[in-house]
């Protein structure tokens, strides 16, 4: 083989790329492929378009702060970082429900929308006040999840010993409220569109999704492109190699040991002593052709199911069609339509300040980045769920429809829907070729079902996959606590890697800094 890598990453998920930079910084040498990954935003006429929205959900996670302690780049990251104020919105039939980051504010918020369960409201997050500082301080250990064998067990279970409403039953945090009471959805509606899991979200996992909106929620000016960039810049930093365009399109292995990949274009494949990757373990066993699983591994490896998916549509629209008061982060709940709750993200050409790629807005108009979830078995087409979300929106924002500017979903291979004429104009697809769009409809992001689930149903896929060498870090590994539990795979990932060299080992030791750490 004519090059040779330490570690090799496949994707770009925040997960993957904090185990590549964790790893860099260690001394392994690192290749990051982009294995078909795309970016968060593509473009048309100059205008950026989006493929998903853009959280940051784990800037209060201390699995997120250790990686950026680590890296060093504590400091410079909180400097990047705008605080939002709201946190979120609900919109509802018959609500407007804010989440504020002062608890006066928030107090009055509650006093005006929900007098009559104040005091459930107040018991409620003071119990996910403490349900969070516990699981902080279980996060903050060295330890790998999700674990292996019978050591990782034991380190995680002393870690997580005691923590509230672990094996609790799944309303176990609101059985205060009245059964259809709608502070139910102001708690569960944002933590469904921040978990991976497609069941029901385990108690535990409600809590720290619930906290990851409403402990002083941020975000990045350029949204997941700049995480991603961030990231990538560490690795680089520390002497990795990137190549975003590249992707694997075999393995080499070796008594059942990956050995190699082959890029995509090229006839010799590229030594690699591990693999990670952000797709599930049986993405990584398709790449091995020749390796076979025993019936016991086939019976060991958790089964993984996408059952739902995130179906997004963007909309460019003039600012006068919006009310002034629309955060960046609203989630409007219909009572009844074709499809379910749409998280609405937005993205303002006056808050922009140069930031790639919002800062390319027309002037005076805002990105509107909708989610919804879209189940497996849902009655509605997939070519009639644009209109099905635009008919949502436009019942809760009923002026937005006369200040169209663009409408497209990446998802669907309909045409792209031009307004700026006056009138709308399909616009064929193969126009976004060569700006980063697609001809074809792309996949959707899944969340997943996990059978069987470990760890108190926290955990799917274990973070080595039966192919040896071979490491999973991406929403399969613990997916009912979303972003979070991406970065704690990536740390156990990282960990196990570093373990096997004991001099590595050592380094990483001395690279905490006290100074850093304060």
């Amino acid at each position: 083989m004519s090059k040779h890598y330490d570690v090799a990453v496949l994707g770009t998920e925040i997960g993957a790329l904090a185990a590549a930079a964790l790893l860099a910084r260690r001394s392994w040498r690192v290749l990051v492929l982009g294995h078909g990954s795309r970016g968060t935003t593509y473009t048309y006429d100059g205008i950026p378009l989006a493929r998903r929205p853009s959280s940051l959900l784990s800037g209060a996670s201390p699995a997120w702060t250790r990686v950026l302690v680590e890296l060093a780049q504590s400091q410079t990251f909180r400097r990047r970082v705008e605080p939002l104020d709201p946190m979120l919105q609900l919109l509802l039939p018959r609500r407007r429900f804010d989440l504020p980051p002062d608890d006066v504010a928030f107090g009055r918020e509650c006093d005006r929308e929900f007098p009559e369960v104040r005091r459930v409201i107040d018991d409620l997050y003071a119990d996910l006040a403490r349900t969070n500082a516990a699981a902080d301080a279980a996060f903050e250990r060295d330890i790998t999840m999700p674990p292996g064998g019978f050591w990782e067990r034991r380190e995680v279970s002393r870690a997580m010993v005691g923590l509230p409403h672990l094996d609790a039953p799944v309303d176990a945090l609101l059985t205060e409220f009245p059964r259809d009471h709608d502070y139910r959805i102001v708690v569960t509606t944002p933590a469904r569109f921040a978990t991976d899991l497609a069941a029901d979200i385990p108690a535990f996992a409600l809590a720290r999704l619930h906290g990851a909106w409403t402990r002083g929620v941020g975000r990045l000016p350029g949204g997941d492109d700049e995480l991603r960039e961030f990231l990538l810049e560490r690795v680089k930093a520390h002497g990795g190699d990137v190549a975003l365009g590249d992707r694997a399109v075999s393995l080499v292995h070796k008594g059942g040991k990956v050995t190699g990949l082959l890029p995509h274009g090229e006839e010799h494949p590229i030594g690699v002593q591990f693999l990670v990757t952000d797709g599930p373990a049986r993405s990584l066993l398709e790449l091995a052709e020749g390796f076979s699983l025993s019936r016991r591994a086939q019976d060991d490896l958790p089964r993984v199911t996408p059952r739902t998916s995130r179906f997004v549509v963007s909309i460019v629209a003039r600012d006068r069609g919006l009310p002034a008061m629309l955060g960046h982060d609203a989630f409007i709940v219909p009572a009844s339509g074709d499809v379910g709750p749409v998280m609405v993200q937005r993205w303002s050409a006056s808050e922009a300040r140069g930031a790639k790629p919002y800062a390319t807005l027309p002037e005076k108009s805002s990105l509107l980045i909708c989610e919804t979830l879209f189940d497996a078995d849902s009655p509605v087409a997939l070519s009639r769920a644009r209109k099905a979300v635009l008919a949502v929106v436009e019942r809760f924002l009923p002026f937005l429809e006369k200040h169209y500017l663009l409408v497209d979903s990446p998802h669907d291979g309909e045409p792209l829907w031009d307004y700026r004429s006056g009138a709308k104009t399909p616009v064929d697809r193969t126009q976004l070729r060569h700006t980063g769009g697609s001809i074809d409809a792309e996949p959707m992001i899944p969340q997943w079902e996990v059978e069987p689930a470990s760890i108190h149903g926290l955990c799917g896929e274990g973070l080595r996959s039966p192919l040896a060498n071979g490491f999973v870090t991406g929403r399969t590994a613990m997916p009912a606590l979303g972003q979070e539990g991406q970065l704690l795979a990536a740390w156990g990932v990282a960990r196990t890697i570093t373990k096997t060299d004991r001099k590595k080992e050592r380094m990483r030791r001395e690279l905490w800094s006290k100074v850093e750490l304060g």
